[in-house]
């Protein structure tokens, strides 16, 4: 898989206007501002495929990105708090429309900042995504933030507060460093394999 091939495909508001599924997709999920854009930038070696915003909540739509014979889908942030509440539903619609349909989704990234505990969102994100037995992985944003130490009371921490997090792959990320790319590309090819 070339990662440096990947190109913006298409963006789409509503759940209804999506394409029917065409290749397999790998989608991308996490509250906003936790750095899902930059991760996306990193692991396709681009500085600006995906729209890095400092304002929370700017990707309001679900963005397709084209690589080799399969789709990268970067999902809308979750979880912040001052967004109109239509807005707030569209965007759940969104979110559970894509996740809820039979597209051929062969893995959820599912990112969660290093420096904080899971929120509620990403708690439930996580409880939906082990019910429906859908294949996941979680990545945890802004690892250089964080000194050593740091990051192993942070592990331990979110060892208590996700469940099943002994039977879940997590791979520490920054996009500054471009620590955990090479593995994040790895399990993106592992899982597409056709």
């Amino acid at each position: 898989m070339n990662f440096n091939k990947a190109e913006f495909y298409a963006s789409y508001g509503q759940f209804k206007q999506i394409p029917k599924p065409q290749k397999p997709e790998v989608a991308f999920s996490g509250r906003s501002n936790v750095g899902k854009s930059s991760l996306i930038n990193k692991i396709f070696n681009r500085k600006n495929l995906a729209r890095v915003s400092s304002v929370p909540g700017k990707t309001a739509t679900i963005n397709f990105y084209s690589v080799d014979d399969r789709f990268m889908v970067d999902l809308p942030g979750y979880g912040y708090a001052k967004v109109a509440k239509g807005e707030k539903t569209r965007w759940s619609e969104l979110i559970e429309g894509y996740l809820m349909s039979d597209r051929d989704i062969a893995l959820v990234i599912q990112l969660i900042d290093m420096r904080h505990p899971p929120s509620k969102d990403d708690l439930q994100m996580i409880d939906f995504l082990i019910e429906r037995e859908q294949p996941f992985i979680i990545v945890f944003t802004k690892a250089d933030k964080l000194s050593k130490k740091q990051r192993e009371e942070r592990m331990n921490g979110f060892a208590e507060e996700i469940p099943y997090f002994d039977q879940i792959e997590t791979i520490e990320f920054s996009s500054v460093t471009g620590e955990g790319a090479e593995k994040v590309r790895a399990v993106i090819e592992e899982a597409t394999e056709q």
